[in-house]
């Protein structure tokens, strides 16, 4: 039976009825939810705003509060009175200037400065900069017309001279009991709105005339909270307490009061600095103001009223959520009953996948490679896989309530009952090698891994177990090849080691083969030297045989006088033939191979007197560094000198049949180093490449045998230098010895350089 129309338009209207009241319920929800949060977060915003100005307050307080009394202070010095009413030397000025700078350094002023009874300034802390206070007159400041008064003054105001911001602090210097002068120390409050870094609040304090001077709004500063008067305007200009700033008031379209110090307002935005996209051309604060202390300050906090917005809408957002989630719930509840018929249905299917689930992994578990046995609690057998029952030769039903001992060896079974019987929460697993006890109680290797697990909340143990007969097998295997191949090693080592004894001795005979040669070396440079010591040494004989016959005569004649004078002739020569002959045995012996510093003079001093025989016999002309005392190396004299022979030697047989016979010898620091050039004016070398190479020479026979220059490059080798030829760009060979340099301290001692090989 079909219901009548007049019955279907009742229920319609019903369900129209319905769905307007509850329309209607949720306007009336959303309009007292947005009065009540509206006026719960202007409170809340109101203290926020009054604790974060307190705060802000009790910093700026504490800031003035610290250099209050420091004016009184520097008053009481008695260095001031010295320059007012004005200096009375250029030295007491410089010292007042001094101290203040000082002063002002160690309390953290801006300035500090001193003026006499006439304004005029006369020391202060920045005299030395070119903005200096010096010369200037501030008689018309009021914190100095409140000190000359004989009061402490204060004052905010733009400086006349550094045109920035401070406050100053004042107060009289007096001179027997009459104010002879103001000290003034003035502070800088930039950093008090720099700290100040909430997007949401702004500072702004002001003085009595509600000019702003400090502000977290750059674009505000200078400007006034309410209009002033054309009169006003004109008094704190000409008070040039702000410069030639304009004093245009904020561009404020509303105010509604709330409190005593609290009000709403609305400010007209700037268009050039609203932010990219803001269309709004308006914006809401609290303002809420309270004044500073003794200062004539007031300090004003403006908070955005957007936090005001944001909790209404969030409020109306939350109580319309919980509505329709309220009306949601009666739909839910509508359908509980069907969800829970779905819901048993799929509890049976579940049960049934588990069952299933169930069988394959008991399929999996039955047909592994791995032996599996789970424990219980207590350490008895509840459950041995096939591989475990083909592995052990035991069936399941035999070991089921029984303790797993029979299965493993003694040292197993401790390991085991060890792990089952520790009280503990980690799940960490064992893993171990262990004997396992087979057909007739015979041991084989397996690999044992025993953990814990959770089923239904009971503690239960899993043990797996691999047979590894056939990997000990192979690590038996691998273990006598490695000891196979470690004696093979051993022989091989034995054999290195003998034939490195070998090339230690075949080492140590080249060394003692090559100082010979060196030594040999030597002694032929000696018997190449040999006419020319002959011709020095005949010449001191034959004068002491004359001074000796000439000294019998005399003593014939009892002419003991001239007697004695050739004695003394004779004396000296003998001392000359000493100091020939000394250089060359010292150049003959054999050196001690010690590398110390070597002065460059000693070197020439040894050289010469071996050589300068020849060289004269030769007239070859040998020039040496200036200043060549100060040159020292790191080397052994004797071998260097004699590498200094063989290379003047060598220049000298160069230069043999040219005109005007030049060898140069000169000096160079080279990053730690001294490079020696000897250079000649001869024909310059012929083969550069091959000079070096033994037995390689030039000279005609009897001259020489090509080993003197070899040598002479291992020796400067073995001081951790280097020698080199070249042909020189003008003519002639030029030698190139590189030795490290040491250094020669004044006080006479010798530091050397660390020199690496």
């Amino acid at each position: 039976m079909n219901p009548s129309p007049q019955v279907s338009k009742t229920g319609k209207a019903a369900r129209i009825l319905i769905f307007l009241s509850v329309l209607a319920l949720f306007a009336v929800l959303m309009l007292q939810t947005a009065a009540i949060s509206r006026h719960q977060a202007i409170s809340d915003l109101q203290q926020k705003t009054e604790a974060d100005l307190n705060r802000y307050i009790i910093t700026v307080q504490q800031k003035l509060d610290r250099f209050k009394d420091l004016p009184k202070l520097l008053s009481t010095h008695p260095d001031l009175l010295s320059i007012l009413p004005h200096p009375d030397t250029e030295a007491n000025k410089l010292r007042l200037n001094q101290f203040l700078e000082e002063v002002n350094d160690i309390i953290g002023a801006s300035d500090t400065y001193l003026m006499n009874r006439e304004g005029l300034t006369v020391a202060a802390s920045n005299w030395s900069m070119e903005r200096s206070f010096i010369g200037g007159n501030f008689s018309f400041r009021p914190y100095f017309i409140d000190a000359v008064a004989g009061g402490a003054g204060s004052y905010f105001a733009l400086g006349t001279t550094s045109h920035q911001r401070g406050y100053f602090f004042s107060y009289p210097v007096y001179n027997r009991d009459e104010v002879a002068g103001v000290i003034v120390v003035k502070i800088d409050l930039n950093d008090v709105e720099d700290h100040w870094n909430d997007p949401l609040q702004d500072i702004l304090v002001t003085d009595n005339d509600d000019v702003i001077f400090i502000s977290t709004r750059p674009d505000w500063k200078f400007r006034t909270l309410t209009p002033l008067s054309p009169q006003d305007q004109r008094r704190v200009r000409d008070s040039l307490r702000y410069g030639d700033n304009p004093l245009i008031p904020l561009d404020v379209s509303a105010r509604q009061p709330l409190t005593e110090n609290t009000e709403r307002i609305t400010l007209q935005k700037d268009p050039s600095l609203a932010p990219a996209g803001d269309g709004r051309q308006v914006q809401d604060y609290l303002l809420m103001t309270q004044s500073l202390k003794d200062t004539g300050l007031n300090v004003s906090m403006l908070s955005s009223m957007k936090v005001v917005d944001q909790k209404v809408i969030t409020a109306m957002v939350q109580v319309a959520f919980i509505y329709i989630a309220l009306l949601l719930l009666i739909l839910v509840l509508r359908v509980r009953y069907r969800l829970k018929l779905q819901q048993q249905e799929f509890q049976q299917r579940e049960h049934k996948a588990l069952e299933e689930s169930e069988a394959r992994i008991r399929a999996i578990i039955d047909h592994t490679h791995a032996g599996l046995i789970t424990l219980d609690e207590s350490g008895t057998v509840r459950y041995m896989n096939p591989t475990a029952e083909k592995l052990f030769g035991m069936t399941a039903e035999s070991m089921r309530g029984q303790y797993l001992s029979p299965l493993f060896s003694e040292a197993a079974r401790v390991v085991c009952w060890r792990y089952i019987m520790e009280e503990t929460t980690d799940t960490a697993e064992l893993t171990t090698e262990a004997g396992a006890l087979g057909h007739n109680n015979q041991e084989f290797p397996v690999e044992l891994t025993i953990g814990r697990m959770s089923v239904a909340g009971e503690k239960l143990f899993m043990l797996t177990i691999h047979d590894i007969t056939e990997r000990k097998l192979y690590e038996q295997k691998l273990r006598d090849a490695t000891e196979a191949l470690e004696f093979r090693v051993q022989e091989r080592t034995k054999d290195l080691v003998q034939t490195n004894a070998r090339l230690v001795e075949e080492m140590t005979q080249h060394r003692n083969t090559q100082n010979e040669l060196i030594q040999t070396a030597k002694l032929a440079v000696l018997g190449q030297l040999s006419a020319g010591i002959n011709h020095e040494l005949n010449q001191p004989l034959t004068a002491i045989r004359n001074y000796a016959d000439n000294a019998l005569a005399f003593l014939r004649r009892d002419q003991l006088e001239t007697v004695s004078q050739n004695l003394q002739e004779i004396g000296g020569l003998t001392d000359r033939m000493a100091k020939i002959i000394h250089p060359l045995k010292e150049f003959s012996r054999k050196s001690t191979n010690c590398i110390e510093p070597v002065s460059l003079r000693q070197i020439r001093d040894g050289v010469m007197s071996v050589m300068y025989g020849r060289f004269e016999k030769e007239q070859v002309t040998v020039r040496w560094p200036d200043a060549v005392e100060t040159i020292w190396v790191m080397a052994d004299r004797l071998r260097l000198e004699q590498v200094f022979v063989n290379l003047l030697t060598n220049a000298m047989q160069a230069v043999a049949g040219q005109a005007g016979k030049q060898i140069c010898v000169e000096a160079e620091d080279v990053a730690g180093y001294t490079e020696i050039r000897v250079r000649d004016n001869g024909p310059g070398v012929r083969d550069p490449e091959r000079v070096f190479e033994p037995f390689y020479t030039t000279k005609s026979s009897g001259q020489g045998i090509g080993l003197g220059l070899p040598i002479s490059q291992r020796i400067i080798e073995s001081f951790y230098g280097e020698l080199r030829v070249r042909n020189h760009a003008e003519g002639g060979a030029e030698f190139l010895v590189r030795l490290p340099t040491a250094l020669q301290q004044s006080s006479g001692a010798i530091a050397t350089l660390d020199v690496k090989s």
